[in-house]
């Protein structure tokens, strides 16, 4: 009787973990050992969500200035994942042992009691050094947030393109890439006029390259924030994980962890953002204070294999802007009053 569909995939699933366990036999043989990259998160005044990943690594040389060496895309895919790892993670003195999944990654939410802003987490795995990483604390007073894709939304990545999306993931130099003109200023000005408001850069991008964006958004000043990326490969009924669940079960989590705050949703429509925060809009309307696609310029376009967009917004009763830049969503999220006018 021939297997199922499901049956294979979760036999493919396996042969991956197989895969990374004998390159960790490999690597621990050569004395290296795992450590833990943290991830920035986000949290209330009782709870954290931590997120970070359990890699073994080659040392990366770091600059006369302190900062780490420039990096090809694909040597943040040539670390050995550590799966099922057991991870201390301490938060104001209180230790709290979670476990890592298959590929790695750690997404625990902690209890805590931290005031609003950024606050300061570690985490430390089979007595390494200790990591620190941030979680941006939301205020219990805070109304308004802001939810962004990563991809072709602040940071020029043609990821809808298969063979540029490969040569930009692995190939180009980090310093090589480009941000959407106007976006770092659109975003920066929204964090000025909601003081406390979070920012959670949601994104179908492999954790791999968490640092890497990191230090781009750094380097381009974008606001800090919260990154909500996914681990490319097999799962338990598929070849690989949908982006597209991805982005919309966040956003779920978000409108019940966040009952009070409402989003503007940012993305573009080289993807699936337009239907997905339609939908998201239609079901959590108390959720969204507005949307703001930006619109691929037509070179962008064609390459991308056309534009995902939803004509009908009308069902979803919030305020829906589109421009090809930041600087024109700027404009017309003042028209919408979501930013003041300046005078």
């Amino acid at each position: 009787m021939p297997r199922s569909p499901r049956a294979k995939v979760l036999w493919f699933a396996r042969l991956e973990y197989r895969f990374h366990a004998w390159r960790e036999r490999r690597a621990r043989a050569r004395g290296l050992r795992p450590s833990v990259t943290g991830f920035p998160g986000y949290g209330t005044e009782e709870w954290v969500r931590v997120l970070g990943r359990v890699l073994i690594t080659p040392p990366v040389k770091r600059t006369s200035t302190g900062e780490f060496a420039s990096l090809r895309g694909w040597r943040s895919f040539a670390a050995v994942p550590v799966g099922y790892a057991q991870v201390t993670v301490t938060i104001e003195g209180v230790a709290h042992e979670v476990v890592a999944d298959r590929g790695g990654v750690i997404d625990a939410k902690l209890p805590a009691s931290l005031p609003p802003g950024w606050q300061p987490v570690t985490m430390t795995v089979e007595g390494s050094e200790p990591t620190e990483t941030r979680v941006f604390i939301v205020g219990s007073d805070v109304r308004f947030g802001v939810v962004s894709d990563i991809d072709d939304t602040v940071m020029v990545t043609a990821l809808p393109r298969p063979l540029l999306a490969a040569w930009n993931s692995f190939v180009v130099d980090e310093h090589a890439r480009q941000p959407v003109p106007g976006m770092a200023v659109m975003l920066e000005r929204l964090s000025r006029e909601h003081p406390g408001a979070p920012v959670i850069y949601l994104s179908t991008g492999a954790w791999n390259v968490a640092p890497t964006l990191t230090r781009f958004m750094r380097r381009h000043l974008f606001p800090s924030g919260a990154f909500l990326l996914t681990d490319w490969g097999p799962t338990h009924d598929r070849w690989f994980r949908s982006g597209r669940d991805h982005k919309e079960t966040n956003l779920r989590r978000l409108a019940t962890e966040f009952p009070d705050v409402k989003w503007l949703l940012v993305g573009d429509d080289g993807q699936h953002d337009d239907s997905i925060y339609t939908r998201f809009a239609i079901e959590h309307p108390e959720s969204v204070a507005a949307v703001a696609i930006r619109r691929l310029l037509p070179a962008e376009a064609v390459l991308a294999g056309g534009r995902t967009v939803v004509d009908d917004h009308s069902a979803a009763d919030v305020p829906w802007v589109s421009e090809s830049d930041g600087a024109g969503l700027l404009e017309r999220l003042e028209d919408v009053g979501v930013i003041a006018r300046d005078a």
